[in-house]
């Protein structure tokens, strides 16, 4: 699909890297991003295609990342999903997954058709839930050569069964329910808050630690609301993307795992890494599921740097 954005950009001072804003897909569904390069450097480079996980937008962390890959000599593309943040789609702050892995295909496809991309070196990185996209985007589209999964979801049914128990599954089950008949009946569909500093609030991720992630973030990502649509729980429900491991290989697998991770368990993430065929690696950091943006960023950037630097530089 033809980007609708000229390919103009801005010089980061101090930095040697180049932030160019663009928009691509179809009428109604465009999405935004940023595409960073190294600044001054000639030639169509390996390109990193990124998006944030639940409900995040791009800016904040994401962006973070794609400044280090940039500096490593790579253009990094950042975009939003549809419905969310700075890109296009109704009805607003939905997460479906499979449209959202239909998104990271569309990004694949626009920085494939710019001129100052290698279409043949195409990485792909994905964090969370954009993380469980990646193993399926890389299982599915052979235009990846590289992946790097970052505290994936690996068993939506199985996150929600271990996060939400007794009165609270069934009050949450209850509320889908009478979301979907509503639905029927022609209202729109509900929302439910992402997080709230009271740890027994009614959210969708409930607890101190996401709380202060996603608010830490919010400031950074004007962009970000406090709210999803109730049928994105649903509908991450029935999304296991750990099931289209095995058939990644043989394009080259990073995964990124964090060792107390309750959000997306570590076993699951531990279970799929050996399904998953070589070449491959597995690299743990302590902590829950937002250490890696955090305590141990320069870590994780830098192994993700240098698995895309070992398997798409020539």
């Amino acid at each position: 699909m033809p980007a609708t954005t000229p390919p103009t950009g801005t010089d980061m001072p101090d930095t040697g890297i180049r932030a160019e804003p663009v928009s691509f897909g179809r009428p109604g569904e465009t999405l935004r991003g940023t595409l960073y390069a190294p600044a001054g450097t000639p030639g169509a480079l390996p390109t990193i295609v990124m998006a944030h996980g639940w409900a995040m937008v791009a800016g904040g962390n994401l962006d973070d990342y794609a400044r280090v890959f940039a500096g490593r000599g790579f253009n990094a593309l950042t975009f939003d999903f549809r419905n969310l943040g700075k890109s296009d789609g109704l009805p607003r702050q939905e997460l479906d997954p499979w449209r959202q892995v239909e998104d990271f295909r569309t990004a694949i496809s626009y920085a494939r058709s710019r001129p100052d991309v290698d279409r043949e070196r195409i990485g792909l990185w994905g964090t969370s839930y954009s993380g469980g996209h990646a193993l399926v985007v890389a299982a599915v589209d052979k235009r990846v050569r590289c992946v790097v999964s970052q505290v994936p979801t690996i068993n939506g049914f199985e996150n929600a069964r271990r996060r939400f128990s007794g009165d609270r599954a069934a009050a949450l089950r209850a509320a889908f329910e009478a979301d979907r008949e509503t639905r029927f009946e022609g209202a729109a569909p509900r929302t439910i808050q992402l997080v709230d500093p009271d740890p027994h609030a009614a959210v969708a991720y409930p607890g101190e630690d996401s709380y202060g992630y996603m608010f830490g973030e919010s400031s950074r990502c004007p962009g970000w609301v406090n709210e999803v649509t109730l049928r994105s729980l649903e509908m991450a429900r029935a999304y296991e993307p750990g099931s289209f491991v095995p058939r990644i290989a043989p394009t080259p697998l990073l995964m990124i795992v964090a060792e107390d991770d309750v959000l997306t368990p570590v076993d699951l993430q531990q279970d799929a890494f050996e399904a998953a065929g070589e070449p491959k690696r597995l690299m743990q950091v302590p902590g829950g599921h937002y250490s890696p943006y955090a305590a141990h960023f320069e870590r994780s950037s830098q192994a993700a740097a240098g698995w895309f630097t070992e398997h798409l530089h020539p």
